[in-house]
């Protein structure tokens, strides 16, 4: 089996200025697990894991991806995804504009006939910052909640097909294909 997502790709320079955000709001010694500037991506599709021998029918049923345009994006705000009133997800939001959602449901559509399931949930576009695994405290929250994310405009122009694989001390992604939006 091997575990798998879609995402779409953020400029270097973006992933440098969110990991400044984050210091601004919060650059304390605690003992957060913060994302590795490489791994921040906005995911368009969630996987999961698939037999191995579907992994070249499923890159080449995404080869569509390519006849979507550039992505004109701009980063908006941190918040939180919550589970059971306890803040679980730290993220920053990112306006794609509409095109995203057709992107994203055409993924859905074409990976049906590989038994992978369609999300429940509607899609938000969203960059995670850290995975929380016990309470912050109300300051740690209200920070990114009050932080005034400054209005960032760029272009997102590539989508990649990533391997996700779960260590000890944490996951570790691998690209398989990338395709470039025209």
């Amino acid at each position: 089996m091997i575990r798998l997502f879609v995402s779409l790709n953020i400029p270097q320079e973006i992933r440098e200025s969110i990991i400044l955000f984050r210091k601004e709001v919060f650059n304390g010694k605690e003992n957060y697990k913060w994302e590795q500037k490489e791994k921040l991506h906005i995911t368009l599709k969630f996987i999961g894991e698939v037999q191995e021998n579907l992994l070249g029918k499923i890159s080449e049923e995404l080869t569509f991806i390519k006849n979507y345009p550039i992505f004109e994006c701009n980063l908006n705000n941190f918040g939180f995804f919550v589970l059971r009133g306890m803040p679980k997800i730290l993220w920053i939001g990112v306006n794609t504009g509409e095109k995203i959602y057709s992107l994203v449901d055409e993924i859905n559509v074409r990976l049906k006939k590989f038994s992978v399931q369609t999300e429940r949930k509607p899609f938000k576009s969203h960059i995670t910052i850290l995975r929380l695994k016990g309470n912050p405290g109300e300051a740690f929250i209200n920070s990114f909640q009050n932080y005034s994310v400054p209005g960032i405009n760029f272009r997102a122009g590539e989508v990649t097909l990533m391997q996700s694989k779960l260590l000890p001390l944490g996951s570790r992604y691998k690209e398989i294909k990338k395709y470039n939006l025209k």
